[in-house]
């Protein structure tokens, strides 16, 4: 592979940290984790304190009501991935049946049916228990100061409220009062504070103070902030409100099904992948695709891995179209055949099928003992019409989008932090967006909309049902080599988040791309998949691409059959990362200048 630098593009200095490098969606956030770092924080209280201001000054992206995933390796077992799992399940009452006697074909994208219980918050504290340092009080000053005393309202977020200014104010007015609170859009250069999260915040930092000891304060601010929300959601959500459907229609989550739920760690999903393992969530939520993706081109040639040439995109869109399709036919918080998935044997039955035109066909492998599920296969969708006339849809193709009835396809937010010890942590947290669903006032946020990921069709894998995990598409990745972390990183974009990351994987470990020369290099995308956000559409044979990616290599992805959108220059990846040479200590990160949207910051 060959790379050209473009003229926009700047090498992130590389250094011996004495503090730690980071990287995230906000400036702000970016901030506070090198505060943390400065003042003798380690990786992990940075990064719990960068999580905690993203809900404040990215309310668009995440929020204290979504979810989270994680992927850390500590200094003292720097070769063992961890996943820490903030995915919350469906709620008890969340049943295929009850959301069909709503008139419900699908679980809508916006509106309270579609959440799933809060994982984010009790993930972080947990984070923050076991391997963090500070105190909860110290963690949470920084977020609570922007929510109390005010930041600059970014653009996006002023252009979200815009958005769903009507919705707001005909249909969920506690979201007006809270987000528009003069009657209108916030200005340019206006502060937005959140008076009630401050609030909260500053109850868990009391309550942790409280105990006298550290371990034990931290779970006493994780039961008293299940209560809390857990309370205040059930009785505020019970009141019916309109979804992205056009309908109304109340919450099924309760106080129990809130404060029945806790974080937890488990073992990572690994491949290897050219002598680097490659670190994923389980196969309950779409991280293993990658690893599928990869076990697949394996078997090639280089000169077929190289994203920039018409060879390597055209493979390497087919690779990810067979590795989904296995996602929606296995995946799921179920029993999950993931070894056969990735053994060699399979890896090549799946590679024999990629020819030198592009498939159009949703084509999931054939796994001894299993029937493949196979979703509904939609290319457009239109709800029923409502007693009063109203519809939604859904237009656009990428990350961020938001339409006018609150349903969002893809906004993420995601950090990296590693430490002068070598500790380091790559985290996506998302849901609980502004638009998911009327804003709770006791709280000042809203909840998530997850479970838009769960199907209402039975007998799959990722079929709703009460206390099942949606298979979410958020997902981090930690790279290792020799027995060492060498590299955390992740990208907001919904189904496209493993997409770009290949591309970052293979530049780098392939091609020899430094991380910002992989992440500034031309990106693209399949969108012949079915996507993971309602309304689950799909576009046979489609491929989203930059046109940087140059007249020749897109003009032969079109007559090889791939049905292209070209999105513009430099329009795809939301890409960030930060690596460590485990032999001299060297740290450096990297951060995407699409969207002026991403910062890397180290010392």
């Amino acid at each position: 592979m060959t790379y050209t630098a473009p003229a926009q593009f700047t090498t992130r200095p590389t250094l011996r940290g004495s503090f730690g490098m980071s990287a995230s969606t906000h400036w702000l956030a970016t901030a506070s984790i090198q505060s943390v770092l400065e003042r003798g924080g380690n990786a992990f209280d940075a990064a719990v304190a960068g999580a905690f201001v993203l809900h404040v000054v990215e309310p668009h992206l995440n929020g204290p009501g979504g979810d989270m995933t994680g992927v850390f390796a500590t200094a003292g077992n720097p070769g063992n991935p961890v996943v820490l799992m903030g995915q919350g399940p469906a709620p008890a009452a969340a049943t295929v049946g009850h959301y069909r006697a709503e008139g419900l074909e699908l679980v809508p994208g916006a509106g309270a049916l579609a959440a799933a219980v809060p994982g984010a918050v009790d993930a972080w504290l947990l984070l923050l228990r076991d391997h963090g340092t500070w105190p909860l009080a110290d963690v949470l000053a920084y977020a609570i100061g922007y929510a109390r005393d005010g930041h600059e309202i970014l653009p996006r977020v002023r252009t979200t409220i815009a958005t769903v200014a009507e919705l707001f104010t005909d249909h969920w007015p506690s979201s007006a009062a809270h987000w528009m609170p003069d009657g209108v859009v916030p200005t340019e250069g206006s502060l937005l504070r959140n008076a009630p999260y401050a609030d909260l915040l500053d109850r868990l930092a009391a309550a942790a103070a409280n105990t006298g000891d550290r371990a034990a304060g931290i779970d006493a601010a994780r039961d008293l902030w299940a209560g809390i929300v857990g309370t205040e959601a059930e009785a505020f959500l019970a009141a019916p409100h309109r979804h992205s459907s056009g309908t109304d229609h109340s919450s099924v989550l309760t106080a129990g099904d809130v404060q029945g739920f806790r974080a937890g760690y488990e073992p990572a999903a690994t491949f290897t992948f050219r002598g680097h393992v490659i670190a994923k969530t389980g196969p309950w939520g779409q991280g293993p695709a990658l690893l599928l993706t990869l076990a697949i081109l394996e078997g090639f040639d280089d000169e077929r891995l190289d994203p920039s040439t018409e060879l390597g995109a055209h493979t390497i869109l087919e690779a990810q179209k067979l590795a989904i399709a296995d996602r929606e036919a296995y995946f799921g918080d179920a029993d999950v055949p993931l070894e056969y998935l990735l053994s060699d044997s399979y890896a090549a039955e799946r590679r024999s099928l990629i020819t030198a035109t592009a498939s159009h066909g949703f084509r999931p492998g054939a796994v001894p003992g299993r029937t493949p599920f196979v979703p509904p296969l939609r290319t457009d969708y239109t709800p029923p019409a409502t007693a009063d006339g109203a519809k939604t849809g859904f237009a656009g193709v990428g990350e961020p989008t938001v339409q006018p009835s609150g349903e969002t396809r893809g906004d993420t937010c995601h950090l990296d932090v590693v430490d002068r010890w070598g500790n380091m942590v790559s985290a996506t947290p998302s849901g609980g967006w502004l638009q998911s669903s009327p804003t709770i006032p006791a709280l000042g946020f809203c909840l998530g909309t997850r479970l838009q990921m769960t199907w209402l069709e039975a007998g799959g894998p990722s079929t709703l049902a009460p206390g099942k995990r949606p298979r979410t598409t958020l997902t981090p990745t930690l790279v290792l080599r020799d027995g060492q972390a060498i590299c955390a990183l992740g990208s907001p974009g919904g189904d496209q988040q493993d997409q770009w990351q290949l591309l970052y994987l293979l530049r780098t470990i392939v091609g020899g791309y430094t991380p910002q020369e992989a992440i500034d290099a031309p990106s693209l995308h399949t969108t012949s998949i079915p996507g993971s956000f309602w309304p689950r559409t799909w576009t046979p044979g489609g491929a989203v691409v930059e046109d940087r990616l140059g007249e020749e290599v897109i003009a032969g992805l079109e007559a090889r059959g791939h049905v292209l959108t070209r999105a513009g220059d430099w329009a795809l990846g939301r890409l960030s990362a930060v690596v460590r040479d485990p032999l001299t200590g060297q740290l450096a990160a990297a951060a995407n200048p699409r969207g002026a949207q991403g910062y890397a910051a180290g010392r």
